[in-house]
Order: structure tokens, then sequence, then C-alpha cells
């Protein structure tokens, strides 16, 4: 009997294993048979919405392409290129983490572009008045600013860059709050943890929380623009070159204009 019961217990175990290695191999078959290949765009935070919108359509263009955001400041992203993080294309918000990723033999030769461009501006919580100058930052009427962390995210080093034009740096920085990313900066003035915060004008577009108090002097920052590029390591270099390729397009563009960035190559 215990014979018996051991058989029927091993014939048992056969049949589980067997149900599982069959359901494991339809689900590769599938796989497989989908075809699906995934790019991963490792992009500045403040391209997200526009990003998402683009990646949704680029689906109904390449449907066997799956394109995987990862958002944040360009120079985390930047230092997860670095440490060996999955990436197929790096969109920065500045050319300086492009430049350094360059530098450090991280990006495939000559496929490197300036896509877009920005603005940059002063918020205020919605409903806030009393602030329209970037001068105010240096006046009590500005308790706490909201800033970019200048040695990993462009939109910080930009606000220096204005603050500094405008002599009141020091001033400035007493009074800062420092965010991971530009959408935490646009976060604490959203939710009135701050009376002020610098941004772009992307973001402030985005948000109905918001007011734009005023925008950066003329000529007091550099220009923001961001550049892609492949990234060396990446898995799917053609499928990445293709999806880069389109971010150029009238398609894409029209997306990316529809969220207030500037295009490079066409002035708009």
């Amino acid at each position: 009997m215990k014979t018996r019961k051991n058989i029927f217990a091993f014939a048992c175990g056969l049949a589980v294993l067997w149900g599982v290695c069959a359901e494991t191999a339809l689900f590769a078959a599938g796989s497989k048979e989908r075809g699906q290949t995934e790019i991963i765009v490792s992009a500045a935070a403040s391209l997200a919405d526009a990003m998402n919108e683009a990646i949704a359509v680029y689906k109904t263009t390449a449907p066997k392409v799956r394109v995987t955001p990862s958002y944040g400041s360009s120079g985390s992203l930047q230092r997860q290129i670095e440490q060996g993080a999955p990436a197929d294309i790096f969109i920065s918000a500045a050319p300086r983490q492009m430049d350094e990723l360059e530098a450090a033999d991280f990006v495939t030769p000559n496929s490197r572009r300036d896509l877009l461009k920005n603005g940059v501006v002063l918020i205020v919580p919605k409903g806030k008045t009393g602030i329209d100058s970037f001068n105010a930052a240096a006046t009590d009427t500005i308790r706490q600013i909201a800033l970019g962390e200048p040695g990993s995210v462009p939109v910080g080093q930009y606000a220096e860059q204005v603050f500094t034009s405008l002599g009141i740096l020091e001033q400035v920085k007493r009074k800062a709050v420092y965010a991971k990313d530009v959408r935490q900066a646009l976060a604490y003035v959203e939710q009135g943890e701050v009376d002020a915060g610098v941004v772009y004008s992307t973001d402030a577009a985005v948000s109905s929380a918001v007011s734009v108090a005023a925008r950066a002097p003329e000529g007091s920052h550099a220009p923001v623009v961001y550049p892609a590029a492949l990234i060396k390591t990446g898995e799917q270099p053609e499928a990445a070159q293709a999806f880069l390729a389109w971010l150029g397009s009238a398609q894409a563009g029209e997306i990316f204009i529809k969220y207030g960035f500037g295009l490079v190559n066409t002035g708009e």
C-alpha cells in the first residue's frame, strides 16, 4: 500500500511539474510571438508629461516596440548610467550632463542631437500676489523658495545663473529649499510649502495650482537646451535609433509644442 501511495504521489508531482513547465513554455512562446522589443529612455523629469504622450503615439507607429521611460534629474540619471543602469537613450535638460557622459565614452558617436528648448520662470501658489520679479527673492516677500539642487538638477543651475546675474545669489541661498528634481520643486509650490519656486515654463504650464510670477530676464542664464543621444551600453540600438529619429519628426514636434517646448531645428 505504501508503495502505491508513493507511486501516486510521484505521478502527481510529475503532473504538477508538467503543468508548470507547459505554462512556462506557453508564456515564452506567447512572448516570442508578440516579438516585443523594449527600449529604455532616461529622460529629464520636466519631459514626463510630453514624453508619456509621445510614447503612446509612437506605439501606434511601432506596435512591437515598448518604450519604457525613466524620469529624474539629469544629474541623477547621468550617474545611474555611469554606474551601469540600463538605458538606450538619454535626454538631458542641459548640455553639461550629456557632455560629461560623452567625455566618459558612454554616448554612441554621432548620435547626439539638440532636441528641445525651454524657459525658466518664477512661480508662486495660485492666488498669491505681491511677487512680480526674480528680484523679489531677495526681499521679505519670499521667505522660502524652492530650487532644484544645483549639483544635479539643471533647473537649479539655471536658477543660480539668474540670481548671480541679479547679484542676489547669496541672499537667495539662505532661503532655498532644495528639491531632487524640477517636479519636486513644482510640488513644493503647489502645496504651499514655500512662497515661490524656480521651474521651467513647461512645468508651470501643466499645473493649475501655480501662477507664473515672472520670466527670467533675457540673457540671465544659459539657453535651456535638451540634448538627446544613444547610450553605448543600450541593448537595442536599432530600435532606439528609430525612436530617437522619430522624436525629431513633425508628429513628435506637435506634441512637444503642445506642452510648451520649443523645437531646436525649426525655431518654434
